[in-house]
This record gives C-alpha cells, structure tokens and sequence, in this order.
C-alpha cells in the first residue's frame, strides 16, 4: 500500500529553484513530499517528462461580478482552471453591491461559495459616506487585504477615496496586519488630461493614452507609498504599468517601509503602438497599455526583483461595452485567467528570466501578501497541493474554441504560447485535464487569513 495518493514526475519549479527530474508526492490533499530521482509510488502516478510542475497560481486581481448577470464566479474560476490559477482574490465593486461591511463580505462568500470551481479569497472596500468604520469588522468576517481607489469611475460602486480619508483607512488597517492596495491614478489630473483629449477632438485609440500619461499614475504612486510610511500600513499599488512604480516601491521598501508592487500580465504582454491601436477598445485598461519601451523596462524590474506580484485585472466585459467607436466610451478591463500563467512563463523564457520567478510572483509572493500563505503558494510540505502542470506544445491561443469564457474575446487572441496548461491540481483534486474543467461549481473554498490574524479588533 502506497503513502501517497498522486505522484507528478518532471521538472518542479519552486520560487527558489528548478529541480530537474524532480517530483511532487500528495497525500490527503496536501503536499507529502517533493523531491529528486526515483519517484514513490502511487495509486495515480504521472511520469511527465519535459513537464513543468509548478505551484498553482494566485490571481490577486480578478472582478468576477463587475457586469451583472454576466460572468459571475461560475466562469470566472472555470476560466481560472482551465489557466492553472487555484485561487482568485476578487475585487470589491461588484455591480449593485459594494463590499463594504461583514455581512456584505458575509453574502459573497455565501455567492461565490455555490458557484466556485477553485478557491478564492476576498477583498473589502468602503462606502466613502461610512468612512472607517465597517473596517474591522471585515476583517473579522475573512477579507484578505483592502482596496481603495484614488480614482472615482461611480460615486457608489467605484467610488474615490480622498488623501485624507484614505489616510484614515490605511491608520485603521495598519494593526490588523493585513494590506491596503489602491488604484493608483489621480482623479483631478485624469480629469484634466481627458477634458484637452476630448477638446482637442481625438476620438481613436490614442485617446486612452494621451488621457492618462505617465504622470497621472506616478503621482498617484507616491501618495499611496507615503501614506503607508506615514500610517505604518503595508501599501500596496494594485497595477503598476510603469517601471518608474516599480523603481518607486523598491526606494521605498529600502527605507523600510511595506511598499509592493502589482504588475498586470497586460502591461508585460500587449504595447500601444501595436496592440493598443489594432484592438481599440478591446485594449481600454486603467492605467492604459504604455508603449513597448515600457514593457521592456517592466520585464527588467521583474528581472532585478523590484515587482512583487503578476496578475490580471481579469474582467469579462461583454463585447458592446468594448467596440465602442469612440475609444474613451469604452469600459475598461481585460479578461486573462486562462492565460495569465503560460503568457507569463513565454515572456520570461524570451528574455532569459529564471522560471522561479513565476512560482515567486504567481505563488509565493500572493500567498503571503494576502497572508494566506499557511496552506498557500508553495510546493511545500503541509500546504495545498495546488499544482500547475505546462507541457511544451505551442498553440495559437483562440479564447472563442476553448470554451472555457463566458466571451469569446480576448486581447491575446491569435498569439503563440509555447507552453501549455495539461494539467491543474486544486488540494489534490484534478480540476483541469488540459481540455476539460473537471471542476463542479461548489468545489472552491473561501480562503482567509488565519484567526491570530487581526493582531486587535
């Protein structure tokens, strides 16, 4: 009788180190053991060859209800399984209810719960109106970080938070030990740059650009990181698509601040001079995709460790709210779940980044910034044997024929992605066969930082 209930062979890729004829051992849903050279044996055992074994990803970013009765978690997490991603954060602004109080945490949960293929944590928020204080009791109720925006899109349901309010709310988070992450453009200097934008009478792809530049979002940058140094709250910039914020969080975090830093897989992938202007609306992100100089740089910061997560922003508009002629018309938003995890590993390979990073960025680092990473993140023993399995057959990526989105667009529709999903793990379970999601809605837990967590209520 063997100890263990599933065996994968191949290449294990850890946030430290590639473990070339490697394996992972699972038992009881959990991670028994990883290893080198012969494998034990199994009742399901898997010898994969030129496979990569990597910890199942975490999307610290994803809005599965931001259009109502249109994605909901039922596709949000098929999509994630189908994309190696066994956990999603989702994002407060839900269409018709802001996550702002327990009982608001408290129905999600309960939503999300009936529908969810994978596991997915939760972001809370405030009502501007209520200031401070539901805070705490959102942390009581399992929320994983915050989210605030220094940009207003709804009075209501995307609401600007004001510098000194948010001060407030970063004071009052601060001794819970969790994180405040903020969208980070300024309201009045986007205000300003779109008003000349619609003057000056552009209405075609580059208007998206030319109304956000750099500035809107680096000013932005620093309010969020000086209100963490000033609070002592863990700031967070939630999509950064400058290397400059990269630059920035470092600077700070070398001071000894809890600075971080999101990068969208957008923002490594798609530029404005190519993408941006051949796809229109179906390109409209907040911040906007920056030219591909920027990309580049973005990858460097990657390369000297300067970013702290990879995720997607992931949202599934549907495609009226993104062929719109006039580009500022459209909604703003991408969907990315099934292709957050191999688009990043061909990037990296391309420019000769360590696969680690992606079990570090993907993994490891979201795990612990959610502070979820006592079962989370990593291909270690104890914790969830949540696993990815890419295998290298290159494939022209066709949202529409996989059938695992609730709309058949995507921005990287058409590209060549060398390495494929064959395989998702969630505690043990297939989820994902490389064709099919195996996963029944309801099969996702709710993931929540531990009870020793808040440090006071």
């Amino acid at each position: 009788m063997s100890d263990f209930d599933l065996v994968l062979s191949g290449t294990v890729v850890t946030a430290d180190r590639l473990i070339e004829g490697g394996f992972v051992a699972v038992r009881d849903g959990r991670i028994a053991m990883v290893g080198q050279g012969e494998a034990p044996s199994a009742p399901e055992r898997h010898e994969l060859g030129k496979a990569l074994i990597l910890p199942g990803a975490i999307d610290a970013q994803v809005h599965s209800l931001s259009q109502k009765d249109q994605e909901d978690f039922i596709w949000s997490t098929r999509s994630a399984a189908a994309g190696g991603v066994t956990t999603i954060v989702d994002m407060p602004y839900d269409e018709g209810n802001l996550v702002c109080s327990a009982e608001a945490v408290r129905r999600k949960v309960a939503h999300a719960g009936a529908q969810a293929r994978v596991d997915f944590a939760l972001y809370g928020t405030i009502d501007p109106e209520e200031g401070t204080s539901r805070i705490r009791e959102m942390v009581a109720a399992g929320v994983a970080a915050f989210k605030f925006s220094t940009f207003g899109t709804d009075p209501k349901r995307f609401p600007r938070i004001a510098p000194a309010l948010l001060a407030d709310c970063f004071a009052a988070i601060a001794p819970t030990g969790l994180t405040a992450g903020v969208h980070n453009e300024i309201h009045e200097a986007v205000d300003a740059h779109m008003a000349r934008v619609r003057a000056a009478g552009i209405t075609d792809w580059r208007a998206h650009g030319l109304s956000r530049p750099p500035i809107t979002e680096l000013l932005a940058d620093v309010e969020i990181f000086e209100t963490g140094a000033m609070t002592g709250c863990p700031a967070h910039v939630v999509h950064s698509s400058l290397a400059r914020g990269a630059e920035l969080a470092a600077r700070y975090r070398a001071e000894g601040h809890a600075a971080t830093v999101e990068v969208c897989i957008h923002y490594l992938t798609l530029d404005e001079e190519h993408d941006v202007c051949r796809l229109g609306g179906k390109a409209k992100i907040n911040p906007p995709i920056r030219p591909r100089a920027e990309v580049e740089a973005l990858w460097r910061q990657v390369a000297e460790g300067s970013v702290t997560l990879v995720s997607t922003d992931h949202v599934s508009w549907s495609e009226d709210r993104k062929t719109r002629p006039a580009m500022l018309d459209n909604a703003s938003g991408v969907p990315g779940l099934e292709v957050m995890v191999p688009l990043f590993v061909k990037g990296a390979l391309e420019r000769g980044i360590p696969l680690t990073w992606a079990a570090r960025l993907m993994a490891a680092n979201p795990a612990r910034h959610f502070r979820i990473d006592h079962e989370k993140g990593a291909l270690e023993v104890g914790k969830d044997a949540d696993i990815i399995v890419l295998t290298p057959e290159p494939q022209l990526y066709d949202a529409a024929a996989s059938g695992h989105n609730v709309v058949g667009w995507s921005p990287y529709h058409g590209m060549t992605l060398p390495w494929r999903v064959s395989g998702t793990f969630l505690r043990g379970n297939p989820v994902f066969d490389g064709r099919n999601v195996l996963a029944e809605p309801g099969s996702g837990r709710f993931v929540r930082p531990p009870a020793s967590l808040p440090i006071e209520i």
